[in-house]
């Protein structure tokens, strides 16, 4: 390691999970996508050579301990078992070869199942409430088997679907799928297996909770009825694996939960109605000598998804105190994950509050990010942004169940920074057949992007901003003092681009492309804020012109538009003492598709929480000296006092040119969308030139 790296230390020292040691405390967390053994594929279970490959990169790239994402027992899609298809376990057996070569060990993660947890989508959420297309399509999809819960109760998605209660028959077949499983696994020559999940508020972990659980018979009641399912479990791995085969346990600390798909905000002051700090210390105990071995731990559930999956919002280590005092309280190591700051975490480990650090999304952004610790290369480390884009961007909204589209459903754990993440043969470096110059018009992330891409694929490339400085519109979306890791991405960019032999023009309007001498001209011009046509639009203060602090504002602040952005300043506008009101048309806040609900709950509850006023369904009128006037759905219109009004409607694709022969469009500039279309749209335009 670098004599610069001494405060990473701990992180590189060796542990034990049982009788298997781990070569050093950096542990790459489960994240649905990422199973070996394929995910909601219509083809069914199979070994997963893309998800193999992603692994088999970063054990080449020093991490210690591998948990692919979740394997579920029994496939999605047809309803085949894992153990009934023993020629996947042959190939796992191969690719475990592979990566103990580079020195990493792999746990594979097994999981019960989702229950009223289980994201079923908008597009199945009408088969399922039908009894007749409920039967049809069962023998593709049992929706009945994915659902079933400790006992009835509406999905976390679909609030008009009832989960079915789960049958001891199906509790007994699933301990007993455990055990076939984990059994194929060690044959394998995998080094151990987790149990997925007194966590998160999946399916074992509703049983272990008395919220969830209202069964009255083994399974229901007491503290040992509740946690039985859990312990079974491991029992019955144990006898099949023999004692010293290692079974970690993916482990929520506290449930964070207020209600029904309501969290807690951190720090708040709540009556928890899942799982206590009290009975947690008892269940992580009783857990231990249950014979896990491990504890792989955060906190939350669905209903506060943003503890388990933190968006930018929540603080860096948000789950460290916690997961810190339960371990005092074990004899087995503890992991803890959930936006895990590297020095936070080996200073933590060297003071023996945990044992390893756990880091998942950060992986899918920079494979090598672990190597680049080492070597002390922290500039060089492209910065997860807690977006949740590619990787798990399952949204809903008001009345609506997981609203992506299924394409992306069964697409996760992809990378919105990182194109090249589980999308492999689509999107990797070629060589350029024929080298050309080409111009690039336009220095935001898209055309920063564009630029590097065609740099590494040979190209002469030129790049234009008309402004002094590069990053385009992101320079103000990463304006927030929550959007730090926004601000690291933009340097990461900037010196990225000085890598290459890339031109890079500043303070360089290009107002005919005719003038260019180039083959290829790629416009990246973004876009420009819509305008509202009502008296008193052009008082207000544009979403950039906040954002940068180009126009101050007052105390009563009335923020038009409740999407992603609107929030987010109003959640800015209340961070810094303001008094923010939202006014939307839509009947919740952030309709759109493909933000994650752990991002978008986050902002919901936290204004209900903080009581920041928020009128749906509601449209303005007219924006007046100390007021604005706005419409609700019944037609009423009433004045909200307004020191200052910030328009956040949305935008215009703003290219300067139309796409023609030799010109290609890109980014905002050709569809309003986030950072994912941005650069995934970048990639599917240069790997064609």
């Amino acid at each position: 390691m670098s004599e610069n790296s001494n405060k990473y230390e701990a992180l590189f020292t060796p542990w034990k999970i049982g009788n298997v040691e781990i070569k050093n405390r950096i542990v790459m967390c489960p994240m649905g996508g990422t199973s070996l053994f394929g995910w909601f594929e219509l083809g069914g279970c199979h070994f997963d050579k893309e998800a193999a490959k992603l692994f088999l990169e970063r054990a080449k790239n020093n991490v210690g301990l591998i948990i692919p994402g979740i394997a579920p027992l029994r496939d999605t899609f047809w309803g085949k078992w894992l153990w009934q298809n023993p020629k996947m376990f042959d190939e796992l057996k191969v690719f475990m070869d592979e990566i103990h070569k580079t020195g990493a060990k792999l746990f594979v993660q097994l999981t019960a199942g989702m229950g009223r947890s289980w994201a079923i989508t908008e597009l199945i959420a009408p088969m399922h409430k039908n009894k007749f297309t409920r039967a049809l399509i069962k023998p593709i999809i049992d929706t009945s088997h994915e659902l079933a819960s400790p006992s009835e109760q509406p999905s976390r998605w679909a609030h008009n679907i009832t989960c079915p209660e789960m049958t001891k028959e199906q509790i007994h077949e699933i301990i007993e799928a455990f055990a076939k499983t984990a059994k194929l696994c060690r044959d394998a020559g995998v080094d151990g297996v987790e149990v997925h999940a007194v966590h998160e508020g999946y399916l074992l972990d509703q049983f272990s909770m008395e919220f969830f659980n209202k069964r009255t018979d083994e399974y229901g009641g007491s503290f040992e009825n509740r946690y039985r399912f859990a312990k079974e479990v491991v029992t019955a791995i144990k006898e099949a694996c023999g004692k010293d085969f290692p079974v970690s346990l993916r482990y929520s600390v506290e449930s964070k939960m207020k209600g029904f798909c309501e969290g807690a905000m951190p720090g708040e002051d709540y009556t928890e109605v899942g799982r206590d700090m009290a009975e947690s210390e008892k269940a992580a105990k009783y857990l231990e000598e249950a014979g896990y071995d491990m504890l792989n731990a955060d906190n939350g559930t669905y209903d506060s998804w943003y503890w388990a999956h933190p968006p930018m919002y929540m603080p860096e280590n948000c789950n460290l105190d916690s997961v810190a005092h339960i371990k005092e309280f074990v004899n087995i190591p503890v992991v803890c994950a959930g936006r895990m700051d590297a020095e936070v975490g080996a200073k933590a480990v060297s003071e023996g509050r945990i044992d390893a650090v756990g880091v998942a999304r950060q992986f899918l952004t920079d494979a090598e990010w672990v190597t680049k610790l080492i070597e002390n290369r922290l500039e060089d480390i492209k910065p997860c942004i807690c977006c949740h884009s590619g990787c798990f961007n399952f949204s809903s909204s008001k009345g609506h169940a997981n609203t992506q589209d299924l394409t992306d459903t069964m697409g996760l754990s992809r990378c919105a920074l990182n194109p090249e993440t589980m999308q492999s043969k689509k999107y990797y470096i070629k060589p350029a057949k024929n080298k050309k110059n080409i111009a690039v018009i336009g220095g935001g992330i898209g055309g920063m992007e564009a630029a590097i891409v065609l740099a590494k694929r040979g190209h002469s490339v030129t790049l234009y901003e008309k402004s002094d400085k590069l990053g385009g519109v992101f320079i103000a979306a990463a304006a927030p003092s929550f959007k730090e890791k926004d601000r690291a991405l933009i340097a990461w960019y900037i010196r990225e681009l000085s890598k290459y032999p890339i031109e890079v023009k500043l303070n360089t309007e290009i107002k005919d492309v005719k003038t260019l001498k180039a083959d290829e001209i790629i416009i990246a011009t973004g876009a420009t804020p819509k305008k509202i046509p009502v008296k008193g639009a052009d008082t207000a203060i544009e979403a950039i012109d906040y954002l940068l602090k180009n126009k101050s504002v007052g105390e009563n602040v009335v923020v038009i538009g409740g999407g992603l952005t609107g929030c987010e300043i109003a959640y800015d506008l209340y961070l810094n003492g303001k008094k923010p009101t939202i006014i939307e048309m839509q009947d919740d806040l952030i309709t759109m598709k493909g933000i994650c609900l752990a991002n978008t709950s986050y902002l919901r509850d936290f204004f209900k929480t903080n009581k920041v006023p928020v009128h749906l369904e509601t449209s303005l009128c007219e924006i007046k000296d100390g007021a604005v006037v706005v419409k609700a759905k019944d037609g009423n219109t009433f004045e909200i006092p307004a020191d200052s009004v910030i328009m956040s409607i949305g935008y215009n694709s703003a290219p300067i040119v139309k796409k023609g022969s030799h010109i290609h469009v890109i980014g905002d500039a050709d569809k309003v969308g986030n950072l994912r279309s941005v650069i995934w749209g970048a990639w599917d335009v240069c790997l064609k030139l």
